[in-house]
């Protein structure tokens, strides 16, 4: 049929994609006009036996691949499988996107009597405050936790948010820790390429007063690290189609997340403002205690207490 058009879909097979942005009736009625008379219902069961449906853009390319990728995937499946076997903890950390609270909208359904009012625009000045999810993921008891911040998602952030879910949970589920696993992503708070991590990181382990390591999952390949296949896409089920109109909401939902295999979650308030736009000085970069591996050491370090003060 001359109406239909061709594409390169982009998949590794450079397959075409047949496509058109017109439904049966203006199909019908653009046959017409070239003197077919052809009626909606025999356009639809024909789009059907193409196999022409309604379709999402899938993302699915890669926007691009590390040389050292594999080598990085390797030794961090080394380092679970080292963890677990000395029964040391194995964390997966990563931030989830600022949520607004108030009455705006989210996607989602949920079964009620009426639906759920919000505002007929999603603008920020509508919002009452924001809320950013921190998340840690035990990997061996199948544990996830939440910090909520109330302010900006930085490395101070993050950091806090590590020294409250030790201070409190952590080490009574590994009481004899004698390090601690992080994996996350090489962007974000936790960067793998940021002095001022690294430099809070020391910090967070002189607090706590033990070894803290830090795996980056490579370039593009944040969809790998556990908790976003593991706790994430559950707190945003326990979530969906509900509106955020207030921090206690928040919390009462996503502390809901479980699953039939054992998950459950936690949730905490971290209401300390942060600053934005910190950067490690000279003196922060030549001072840095931080201990590189051998193996990949722009994704592989380590963190060992200097002056151990602990703070609840």
């Amino acid at each position: 049929m001359d109406l239909l058009s061709h594409r390169v879909a982009g998949d590794p097979d450079d397959a075409n994609v047949t496509y058109t942005d017109l439904s049966p009736r203006e199909l019908s009625a653009q046959l017409e006009q070239q003197g077919l008379s052809v009626s909606c219902e025999p356009i639809r069961q024909w789009m059907s036996e193409k196999k022409l449906r309604l379709r999402r853009i899938h993302k699915v390319l890669s926007c691009g691949q590390s040389p050292e990728r594999d080598a990085q995937f390797k030794q961090i499946a080394a380092l679970i499988e080292t963890y677990r076997a000395n029964g040391n903890p194995c964390f997966s950390i990563d931030s989830k996107a600022k949520e607004f609270l108030g009455q705006l909208y989210r996607k989602g359904r949920i079964r009620s009597t009426h639906a759920f009012c919000a505002f007929y625009h999603d603008f920020p000045s509508l919002a009452e405050g924001v809320v950013i999810p921190h998340g840690i993921y035990d990997l061996a008891r199948n544990r996830g936790h939440l910090n909520l911040g109330r302010s900006h998602d930085t490395t101070q952030f993050a950091c806090d948010s590590l020294c409250w879910y030790w201070n409190r949970i952590g080490k009574r589920c590994y009481p004899d820790a004698a390090s601690i696993l992080l994996l996350c992503d090489c962007g974000g708070s936790n960067a793998a390429n940021k002095y001022i991590f690294k430099y809070d990181l020391q910090r967070l382990a002189d607090r706590i007063g033990i070894e803290i390591r830090i795996a980056h999952y490579p370039s593009y390949c944040s969809k790998y690290n556990p908790i976003e296949r593991r706790f994430f896409p559950h707190v945003g089920r326990a979530c969906e189609g509900m509106l955020f109109d207030s921090i206690e909401t928040v919390v009462d939902l996503m502390r809901k997340a479980a699953t039939t295999t054992g998950l459950k979650t936690t949730v905490n308030i971290i209401a300390r403002p942060y600053l934005t736009g910190r950067q490690a000085t000279d003196e922060i970069k030549h001072n840095l205690k931080i201990v590189a591996d051998e193996v990949l050491p722009k994704w592989n370090y380590r963190a060992i207490p200097q002056n151990p003060t602990v703070v609840l």
